[in-house]
């Protein structure tokens, strides 16, 4: 079977293009841990790879002859939400369970469903794994995943038990445990839904080390995908490995994802024969965007939570200021869930993601904006008439500013929201609207690459137009004069044709007769229109 790039589950190095699995962090380091017989967490975003990289871990123990090892994932337990007498029995039996499946040996799931379960749900666990202990000659290692999914008195309860089974390692329990998850497990910091504090001391102060995946570098990205061309002799354009690498910054689902799109996904590029575009890539980009896969959907809903809230609304805003209020804990939650980096600065973690997010969040205003056609703004010659759309813009956004910024979760970042929603509602399904944040810029960068010629699209020539987005804070005159500099810094970075500049007046007591304008401006001989809102 010829092999294919892997957008869902777990790696099967005989199906999936992959990189050497025990290569994506330090062997020789856990390998170490386990000797010393150390428990340790394991952690890195959902989608990274962690569930191959332990599959590949207790493959090789096992195979050394040193150890009993078994993968277990207790992600199942969470359905009891906190009940540690429905949760932790469930957990028991997932690890039983997987522990006969992959040592092929039953006598610790008959002795579970025969004796174990007749204890407290509060010994349950520790019974289990010091039975395990004694009925195997090698010592045994669990790798055991999605810990944090649990909540919790489970989650409590699973950490304490396995904290009092410790000291009798390794003969009458595990030599060594990893736990892995999306997020560290901290000593001080066990939660419920919503950051509820809801212990003040350490369950779990036997953790030896914290170890996080990362994503694949740029040799990685491209290495991974070079696979294909040596397995199929199809060609990629060599412009497309920057742009993978700025989508995807590594991240191991999008890579996979998008490789998926653009060698099966597009029909045309099936016959092996057919080299692949940049353009084939960016319309496989926008497809994949559009599918709303598990993975982007996923992420999405991580939006509502409020510790992400505050993080994410700076950052499409721009306002650094809005950082003051969140805590360390916050910040490194959201860096947990792989939304950002905070290195060299907090930044959106990837491009696509800078896609999804404002998307995802303008959604609905896009899909309800209502008398907008796009054959309204295009002009006989095909281009975009960009001062008739902004100009209907402006109308929209005094008619509906204020009820429809009350239906978003962000209301400050509401301005530049709906503006995105008003653009995507009319490129949407003709051309590209790209866009770029950054924390203390205090601007959002848009820009919009629009086919001329009907018959080639996104193939054929293209205008490029860039509109900056700043919120009013301080003189107009001096918000004008810095805006106008970063917007044309932007034009040349993107090579655009054609520029504006919108500001948002939100001050309540400035009437919309006074907030509405439009005037021309330029800068170094290059002409940009400045608008009001």
């Amino acid at each position: 079977m010829q092999r294919f790039f892997n957008n869902a589950g777990p790696i099967k190095p005989e199906m999936h293009y992959h990189l050497p699995l025990l290569q994506r962090l330090d062997w020789e380091e856990i390998q170490q841990l386990m000797r010393e017989q150390r428990y340790f967490v394991l952690h890195a975003p959902r989608q990274t790879g962690k569930t191959s990289t332990l599959l590949a871990m207790m493959q090789a123990l096992n195979a050394s002859g040193d150890y009993a090892c078994a993968y277990a994932n207790i992600e199942g337990a969470q359905a009891a939400r906190g009940d540690e007498t429905q949760g932790i029995p469930a957990a028991c039996s997932a690890i039983a369970r997987s522990i006969e499946d992959y040592t092929q040996n039953p006598a610790l799931n008959q002795w579970w469903m025969q004796e174990g379960r007749q204890h407290q749900a509060q010994d349950q666990l520790t019974q289990l794994l010091r039975h395990w202990a004694k009925i195997t000659t090698q010592p045994t290692i669990l790798l055991l995943d999605e810990v944090d999914a649990l909540v919790g008195d489970t989650l409590i309860s699973l950490l304490r038990q396995i904290r009092a089974g410790y000291a009798q390692r390794p003969e009458s329990f595990p030599q060594s445990i990893l736990l892995c998850g999306v997020r560290d497990v901290r000593d001080y910091r066990l939660e419920q839904e919503g950051a509820q504090v809801i212990t003040g001391g350490s369950a779990f102060n036997i953790k030896a080390k914290s170890l996080r995946m990362g994503n694949f570098t740029e040799a990685e990205t491209r290495a991974l995908w070079l696979q294909h061309t040596e397995a199929t002799g199809q060609r990629f354009d060599e412009a497309i490995f920057a742009e993978l690498w700025e989508d995807s910054r590594g991240q191991p689902w999008l890579v996979n994802a998008l490789g998926y799109e653009v060698t099966w996904e597009n029909r045309a590029a099936r016959d092996r024969r057919q080299p692949i575009s940049l353009i084939d890539y960016q319309t496989a980009r926008e497809r994949l965007i559009q599918s709303r896969a598990t993975h982007l959907d996923q992420l999405s809903d991580k939006l509502r939570e409020p510790r992400v809230h505050g993080v994410l609304q700076a950052l499409l805003t721009g306002e650094e200021d809005s950082l003051d209020n969140l805590t360390m804990d916050d910040q490194q939650y959201v860096e947990d869930l792989g939304l950002i980096v905070t290195r060299p600065g907090v930044r959106i973690s990837n491009r696509l993601y800078q896609e999804v997010i404002p998307r995802e969040l303008s959604w609905i205003a896009q899909t309800r904006i209502p008398n907008q056609e796009q054959v309204w703004y295009i002009d006989p010659d095909h281009r975009l008439n960009m001062p008739k759309l902004l100009a209907a813009f402006q109308q929209f956004f005094r008619e509906h500013a204020d009820s429809w910024s009350e239906g978003f979760d962000y209301k400050e970042a509401a301005p530049q929201l709906l503006m995105q929603a008003f653009l995507q509602r009319i490129i949407n399904g003709g051309g590209r609207l790209t866009r770029e944040y950054g924390l203390g810029r205090k601007r959002t960068d848009l820009l919009i690459e629009w086919p001329l010629d009907p018959e080639q699209g996104m193939y054929g020539p293209l205008q490029r137009v860039v509109i900056e987005l700043k919120l009013l804070r301080g003189k107009l005159d001096a918000v004008i004069q810095t805006g106008l500099a970063q917007t044309l810094d932007y034009c040349r970075r993107v090579g655009a044709d054609e520029a504006h500049l919108v500001i948002f007046n939100r001050h309540p007591k400035v009437s919309w007769n006074k907030k509405i304008w439009h005037k021309p401006a330029s800068l170094e001989g290059f002409s940009i229109g400045v608008w009001g809102a």
